[in-house]
Protein backbone atom coordinates (compact mmCIF):
# COMPACT_ATOMS: atom_id res chain seq x y z
CA UNK A 1 0.00 0.00 0.00
CA UNK A 2 1.19 3.86 -0.78
CA UNK A 3 2.55 5.44 1.90
CA UNK A 4 0.29 8.49 2.44
CA UNK A 5 1.70 12.04 3.10
CA UNK A 6 0.23 15.02 4.76
CA UNK A 7 1.25 18.96 4.00
CA UNK A 8 1.44 20.17 7.33
CA UNK A 9 0.54 23.40 5.72
CA UNK A 10 -3.03 22.29 6.43
CA UNK A 11 -2.63 22.14 9.69
CA UNK A 12 -0.99 25.52 10.12
CA UNK A 13 -4.22 26.91 12.18
CA UNK A 14 -4.40 24.09 14.46
CA UNK A 15 -1.07 23.85 17.26
CA UNK A 16 0.87 22.29 18.54
CA UNK A 17 2.24 20.66 15.26
CA UNK A 18 3.03 17.89 17.79
CA UNK A 19 -0.64 16.74 18.60
CA UNK A 20 -1.11 16.95 14.69
CA UNK A 21 1.86 14.34 14.33
CA UNK A 22 -0.67 12.12 16.67
CA UNK A 23 -3.71 12.43 14.92
CA UNK A 24 -1.72 11.96 11.87
CA UNK A 25 -0.11 8.46 12.77
CA UNK A 26 -2.83 7.40 14.60
CA UNK A 27 -4.92 7.51 11.32
CA UNK A 28 -2.29 5.77 9.20
CA UNK A 29 -0.10 8.41 7.70
CA UNK A 30 3.77 7.72 7.49
CA UNK A 31 4.63 10.68 5.80
CA UNK A 32 4.55 14.38 6.46
CA UNK A 33 5.44 17.59 4.41
CA UNK A 34 7.53 20.76 5.77
CA UNK A 35 6.77 24.51 4.75
CA UNK A 36 8.68 27.26 5.10
CA UNK A 37 7.59 28.55 8.25
CA UNK A 38 7.28 25.17 9.87
CA UNK A 39 11.29 25.11 10.23
CA UNK A 40 12.21 28.96 9.36
CA UNK A 41 13.13 29.51 13.14
CA UNK A 42 14.36 26.34 14.12
CA UNK A 43 17.72 26.01 14.89
CA UNK A 44 20.09 22.70 14.60
CA UNK A 45 18.84 21.54 17.80
CA UNK A 46 14.98 22.19 17.20
CA UNK A 47 15.22 20.22 13.91
CA UNK A 48 17.20 17.57 15.75
CA UNK A 49 13.90 17.22 18.24
CA UNK A 50 11.26 17.34 15.46
CA UNK A 51 13.23 14.64 13.35
CA UNK A 52 13.72 12.46 16.55
CA UNK A 53 9.47 13.43 17.42
CA UNK A 54 8.95 12.78 13.90
CA UNK A 55 11.00 8.91 14.02
CA UNK A 56 9.30 8.44 17.19
CA UNK A 57 5.55 8.76 16.36
CA UNK A 58 6.62 6.36 13.03
CA UNK A 59 6.78 9.60 10.43
CA UNK A 60 8.68 10.81 7.48
CA UNK A 61 9.40 14.48 6.25
CA UNK A 62 11.25 13.28 2.78
CA UNK A 63 9.71 16.43 1.22
CA UNK A 64 9.67 20.26 2.07
CA UNK A 65 8.46 23.58 1.15
CA UNK A 66 11.34 26.32 0.77
CA UNK A 67 10.84 29.67 -0.90
CA UNK A 68 12.75 30.52 -3.94
CA UNK A 69 14.32 33.42 -2.16
CA UNK A 70 15.93 30.83 0.13
CA UNK A 71 16.55 28.41 -2.54
CA UNK A 72 18.80 30.87 -4.23
CA UNK A 73 20.31 32.98 -1.45
CA UNK A 74 21.03 30.42 1.08
CA UNK A 75 20.92 27.38 -0.51
CA UNK A 76 23.31 26.15 2.91
CA UNK A 77 20.44 26.12 5.10
CA UNK A 78 18.22 24.50 2.39
CA UNK A 79 20.26 21.54 2.62
CA UNK A 80 21.32 21.53 6.72
CA UNK A 81 17.32 21.73 7.29
CA UNK A 82 16.95 18.79 4.28
CA UNK A 83 19.96 16.51 5.72
CA UNK A 84 18.54 16.80 9.16
CA UNK A 85 14.93 16.11 8.17
CA UNK A 86 16.40 13.02 6.12
CA UNK A 87 14.48 14.55 3.24
CA UNK A 88 14.69 13.41 -0.14
CA UNK A 89 12.66 15.97 -2.29
CA UNK A 90 12.83 20.06 -2.28
CA UNK A 91 10.01 21.90 -4.18
CA UNK A 92 10.02 25.56 -4.88
CA UNK A 93 6.04 26.15 -4.01
CA UNK A 94 4.81 29.53 -5.47
CA UNK A 95 5.78 32.76 -7.19
CA UNK A 96 4.43 35.99 -6.13
CA UNK A 97 1.30 37.49 -8.69
CA UNK A 98 3.94 40.70 -8.91
CA UNK A 99 6.74 38.86 -9.95
CA UNK A 100 4.70 36.60 -12.48
CA UNK A 101 5.77 37.29 -16.17
CA UNK A 102 3.42 37.70 -19.06
CA UNK A 103 5.56 36.23 -22.13
CA UNK A 104 6.04 32.83 -22.96
CA UNK A 105 9.78 33.93 -22.90
CA UNK A 106 9.52 35.83 -19.84
CA UNK A 107 8.15 32.21 -17.96
CA UNK A 108 10.67 30.20 -20.06
CA UNK A 109 13.39 32.53 -18.49
CA UNK A 110 11.77 31.35 -14.97
CA UNK A 111 12.20 28.13 -15.38
CA UNK A 112 15.82 28.53 -16.73
CA UNK A 113 16.14 30.51 -12.81
CA UNK A 114 14.58 27.46 -11.32
CA UNK A 115 17.23 25.10 -13.05
CA UNK A 116 20.01 27.05 -11.73
CA UNK A 117 18.17 27.38 -8.26
CA UNK A 118 18.04 23.59 -7.88
CA UNK A 119 21.60 22.77 -9.11
CA UNK A 120 23.07 22.43 -5.43
CA UNK A 121 20.04 20.01 -4.57
CA UNK A 122 20.30 18.21 -7.33
CA UNK A 123 24.51 18.22 -6.62
CA UNK A 124 23.50 16.97 -3.54
CA UNK A 125 21.28 13.96 -4.84
CA UNK A 126 18.12 15.72 -4.33
CA UNK A 127 14.82 15.95 -6.01
CA UNK A 128 14.35 19.43 -6.60
CA UNK A 129 11.14 20.45 -8.87
CA UNK A 130 8.47 22.97 -8.74
CA UNK A 131 4.94 22.82 -6.80
CA UNK A 132 2.22 24.03 -8.86
CA UNK A 133 -1.00 26.48 -8.33
CA UNK A 134 -3.54 27.58 -11.24
CA UNK A 135 -2.12 30.42 -12.43
CA UNK A 136 0.40 27.92 -14.59
CA UNK A 137 -1.81 26.83 -16.79
CA UNK A 138 -3.77 29.97 -17.39
CA UNK A 139 -3.27 30.66 -20.93
CA UNK A 140 -1.08 33.86 -22.59
CA UNK A 141 -2.31 35.61 -25.65
CA UNK A 142 -0.68 33.74 -27.35
CA UNK A 143 -2.72 30.73 -26.38
CA UNK A 144 -0.06 28.68 -24.52
CA UNK A 145 0.24 27.92 -20.71
CA UNK A 146 2.90 28.64 -18.50
CA UNK A 147 3.92 25.38 -17.26
CA UNK A 148 4.63 24.36 -20.77
CA UNK A 149 7.46 27.12 -20.53
CA UNK A 150 8.59 26.71 -16.84
CA UNK A 151 9.44 23.36 -17.97
CA UNK A 152 10.95 24.12 -20.93
CA UNK A 153 12.90 26.51 -19.28
CA UNK A 154 13.45 24.06 -16.45
CA UNK A 155 14.81 20.59 -18.00
CA UNK A 156 16.19 19.34 -15.06
CA UNK A 157 12.49 19.98 -13.19
CA UNK A 158 10.72 17.72 -11.33
CA UNK A 159 6.87 18.45 -10.92
CA UNK A 160 5.29 17.94 -7.67
CA UNK A 161 1.86 17.96 -9.21
CA UNK A 162 -1.06 19.67 -7.49
CA UNK A 163 -4.02 18.20 -9.30
CA UNK A 164 -6.52 20.45 -8.23
CA UNK A 165 -5.39 23.38 -8.85
CA UNK A 166 -4.46 22.05 -12.20
CA UNK A 167 -8.27 21.74 -12.71
CA UNK A 168 -8.69 25.42 -10.66
CA UNK A 169 -6.49 26.31 -13.37
CA UNK A 170 -9.41 25.43 -16.38
CA UNK A 171 -6.90 22.58 -17.25
CA UNK A 172 -7.30 18.95 -18.22
CA UNK A 173 -5.28 17.13 -15.89
CA UNK A 174 -5.31 14.11 -17.73
CA UNK A 175 -3.34 16.07 -20.54
CA UNK A 176 -0.67 17.49 -18.31
CA UNK A 177 0.07 14.21 -16.26
CA UNK A 178 0.36 12.63 -19.83
CA UNK A 179 2.94 15.49 -20.64
CA UNK A 180 4.88 15.53 -17.95
CA UNK A 181 4.74 11.86 -16.58
CA UNK A 182 7.79 11.57 -16.50
CA UNK A 183 8.71 14.32 -14.37
CA UNK A 184 6.19 13.70 -11.52
CA UNK A 185 7.78 12.48 -8.63
CA UNK A 186 4.68 13.76 -6.11
CA UNK A 187 1.12 14.64 -6.21
CA UNK A 188 -0.79 16.66 -4.06
CA UNK A 189 -4.09 14.86 -3.07
CA UNK A 190 -6.71 17.46 -2.76
CA UNK A 191 -10.21 17.96 -3.72
CA UNK A 192 -12.92 20.83 -4.59
CA UNK A 193 -16.10 21.32 -3.95
CA UNK A 194 -18.63 21.24 -5.49
CA UNK A 195 -19.75 24.89 -6.70
CA UNK A 196 -21.31 27.03 -3.61
CA UNK A 197 -20.21 24.70 -1.00
CA UNK A 198 -17.55 25.13 1.55
CA UNK A 199 -17.60 28.77 1.13
CA UNK A 200 -15.94 29.15 4.60
CA UNK A 201 -13.25 26.63 3.36
CA UNK A 202 -12.20 28.59 -0.17
CA UNK A 203 -14.33 25.81 -1.67
CA UNK A 204 -11.83 22.77 -0.99
CA UNK A 205 -12.82 19.48 0.41
CA UNK A 206 -11.83 16.77 2.32
CA UNK A 207 -10.19 14.08 -0.35
CA UNK A 208 -12.92 12.00 -1.79
CA UNK A 209 -15.85 14.30 -1.09
CA UNK A 210 -15.56 16.88 -3.91
CA UNK A 211 -15.58 16.79 -7.47
CA UNK A 212 -12.18 15.05 -8.26
CA UNK A 213 -11.81 12.29 -10.24
CA UNK A 214 -9.33 10.88 -8.06
CA UNK A 215 -10.19 7.15 -8.54
CA UNK A 216 -9.74 7.50 -12.44
CA UNK A 217 -6.17 10.03 -11.53
CA UNK A 218 -5.24 7.21 -9.24
CA UNK A 219 -5.42 4.51 -11.90
CA UNK A 220 -3.57 6.89 -14.63
CA UNK A 221 -0.94 7.79 -11.54
CA UNK A 222 -0.18 4.01 -10.47
CA UNK A 223 1.50 3.55 -13.50
CA UNK A 224 4.20 6.06 -12.96
CA UNK A 225 7.00 6.08 -10.74
CA UNK A 226 6.12 8.89 -7.93
CA UNK A 227 7.18 8.38 -4.62
CA UNK A 228 4.53 10.58 -2.66
CA UNK A 229 1.32 11.62 -2.58
CA UNK A 230 0.59 13.94 -0.18
CA UNK A 231 -2.98 15.09 1.26
CA UNK A 232 -3.39 18.67 1.28
CA UNK A 233 -6.54 21.24 2.23
CA UNK A 234 -5.62 24.94 2.29
CA UNK A 235 -8.38 26.06 5.01
CA UNK A 236 -10.05 23.34 6.55
CA UNK A 237 -12.20 24.15 9.50
CA UNK A 238 -11.83 20.72 11.10
CA UNK A 239 -8.73 19.28 11.33
CA UNK A 240 -9.75 15.69 12.86
CA UNK A 241 -12.13 15.03 9.90
CA UNK A 242 -9.96 16.31 6.94
CA UNK A 243 -7.04 13.62 8.74
CA UNK A 244 -9.74 10.88 9.15
CA UNK A 245 -12.04 10.96 5.66
CA UNK A 246 -9.29 11.66 3.51
CA UNK A 247 -6.71 8.66 4.07
CA UNK A 248 -9.88 6.49 4.23
CA UNK A 249 -10.69 7.62 1.03
CA UNK A 250 -7.36 7.56 -0.78
CA UNK A 251 -7.51 4.24 0.60
CA UNK A 252 -10.16 3.15 -1.78
CA UNK A 253 -8.95 4.29 -4.71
Amino acid sequence: MTKLGFQLYSARNYQPFSGVFKKLAAAGYGEVEGYGALYDDLDEAGLDRLASDLEAIGLSMPTGHFGLSMLETDPDRVLEIASRLKMDSVFCPFLLPDQRPDTAGGWKEFGARLEAAGKPFRDAGLVFGWHNHNFEFELLPDGTAPMRHIMAGGPSLAWEADIAWVIRGDADPYFWIELFKERITAVHVKDIAEEGENEDEDGWADVGYGTVDWKGLMKVLKSMPIKHYIVEHDNPNDIDRLIERSIASFQTF
